[in-house]
């Protein structure tokens, strides 16, 4: 196994289950310290997964795995993320992954400002501002890698007629909040050039079925429209380790394991073959 993340420390949100939980194992798999952050600490929520069960299945790589329960949409909360993370990997963290997300499906006509708040929250100020608390500690090491889970939902439909996939409109607040990601990375990653900190953005070509996207349209996808979820990891593992002229780019995961010849591997690092 290839440890090409040894002695770098890195931080995973949204990675109590799902594709974060993946890119935090390959991580660790890797070589890589790793602190993982999501709201589920234990096992018994709404949805398969939880902190403690990744943790617990990242520990078996024999690297130092830590644990941070917070609410990423409490602004108390995650000012206190970045610190304590730090605090507990003994250093500044090289590599932030921002997957944590709030995917709510509703029609735009009936849309409660609320959630839309809510979404905004979680998908657009949180990573703000957990990249505002590292750019300092990559600074200061010249080098860092920063990656944020974008969505194909952020693309614009021309119509009419408008050609909308289910749950078609419903989706428009997530794919507005990603949209509005990918402009950001695009910022960061012209407003750090030159200082070795990487800031790119990586989005599934089709649907990644986690849990939470099981339990949001399952019943809707076609199986030509899945993606596995070993291929999103790739392609997203690859950015933090990209070199330093890769930055600021808005990134699909296919494209990126054929363009970049990468060989899709499975989370532990071992060899996969997609079913």
């Amino acid at each position: 196994m290839n440890p090409r993340f040894a002695g770098r420390r890195a931080l995973v949100t949204g990675s109590s289950r799902g594709i974060g939980a993946g890119i935090a194992e390959r991580l660790a798999a890797e070589g890589a310290d790793v602190v993982i952050t999501a709201r589920t600490l234990g096992p018994g929520g709404h949805l398969p997964g939880s902190l403690e069960e990744t943790a617990e299945r990242l520990r078996a790589y024999g690297g130092t795995v830590e644990v941070v329960a917070a609410d990423l949409t409490d602004e108390q909360a995650r000012a206190g993320v970045v610190p304590r993370a730090q605090e507990l990997l003994g250093g500044t963290i090289d590599i932030l992954v921002n997957n944590a997300a709030a995917a709510i499906y509703q029609p735009l006509a009936g849309f409660p400002l609320r959630r839309h708040r809510l979404t905004f929250e979680a998908n657009v100020h949180a990573p703000i501002a957990l990249i505002q608390d590292v750019i300092p500690g990559m600074q200061a090491k010249g080098e860092g890698w920063i990656v944020n889970l974008s969505s194909a939902t952020a693309r614009l439909h021309s119509g009419p007629p408008f050609d909308l996939v289910e749950p078609g409109t419903a989706m428009a607040v997530y794919g507005a909040s990603k949209a509005a990601l990918n402009r950001i990375t695009n910022g960061f990653g012209a407003e750090l050039s030159g200082t070795g900190i990487r800031v790119n953005t990586v989005q599934p070509r089709a649907a990644v079925m986690s849990e939470g996207a099981q339990a949001l349209i399952g019943e809707t996808v076609r199986a030509d429209q899945i993606e596995a979820l070993e291929e999103m990891v790739e392609g997203t593992v690859a950015l933090c380790d990209c070199p330093a002229d890769i930055t600021g780019r808005v990134c699909v995961s296919l494209d990126l394991i054929d363009d970049w010849k990468l060989t899709v591997r499975g989370l532990d690092g071992g060899a996969w073959t997609k079913a």
